[in-house]
């Protein structure tokens, strides 16, 4: 069944810069309206869920939208009728792929993933699914990608990575599983945020801790066998 939504006109995908303290805005170059912006926006029309006086049925559905709203059974008719489909690219350069990623769809990452999806796709403004994925939060997603291979430092158009959508979303368990897979702290978006910046300018106190500890964990000297 097609889920049809109302509530919400659009979805955002933003590391968008807050206010700091004069002494942030002079150790970072903060400027005074902000310009940590990814534009990606994932609109209810493009996912198929836009409500009109016809409601959408399946049918009437793209792959990618399907993709979106987690009808793998109708991903899998697509791909049997033309496996081309599979990493088709729509006009912003989302694969169907992307589109499961970005709003949570293991399922149909999984099938995608187990058909030949490649994980490894660049948007048109180097969205990634991995981007997406780590900006909503779900982990069991950001960890199959990262064993697929993908690349996690990827950056988007304004230097945006993975693990800095994840600090911004507050998605701790995101940052863990980057971490933990060697994902490099010291990489700063376009307008000078690095992930424990934007932790703190943020007020995320538990990521903070998170970040903390990872980067104790790094510099821990290493016992001297006697």
């Amino acid at each position: 069944m097609v889920r049809l939504q109302m509530a919400q006109t659009f979805r955002r995908v933003t590391l968008t810069r807050v206010p700091a303290s004069p002494e942030m805005r002079e150790n970072m170059d903060v400027d005074e309206e902000g310009s940590f912006t990814h534009s990606t926006t994932l609109t209810n029309k493009q996912r198929g869920n836009e409500v009109t006086v016809r409601p959408a049925t399946l049918d009437s559905l793209s792959i990618h939208q399907l993709a979106a709203q987690g009808e793998v059974s109708q991903v899998a008719a697509h791909l049997s009728k033309d496996s081309s489909l599979l990493c088709k690219q729509d006009e912003r350069g989302f694969t169907p792929l992307m589109w499961a990623a970005a709003f949570g769809e293991k399922a149909v990452v999984d099938f995608l993933l187990e058909k030949g999806a490649d994980p490894k796709t660049i948007a048109r403004e180097r969205e990634s699914a991995l981007t997406l994925a780590s900006s909503g939060g779900y982990v069991d997603i950001v960890e199959s990608l990262l064993r697929h291979g993908v690349d996690i430092n990827t950056y988007d158009w304004n230097g945006g990575t993975p693990l800095l959508y994840a600090v911004r979303g507050n998605h701790i368990k995101c940052v863990e599983a980057l971490l933990a897979k060697g994902a490099d702290m010291t990489i700063e978006s376009d307008s000078g945020y690095s992930p424990m910046a934007l932790a703190v300018a943020l007020g995320h106190k538990k990521m903070q801790k998170v970040l903390e500890d990872h980067i104790l964990k790094l510099y821990k000297p290493t016992p001297t066998p006697t």
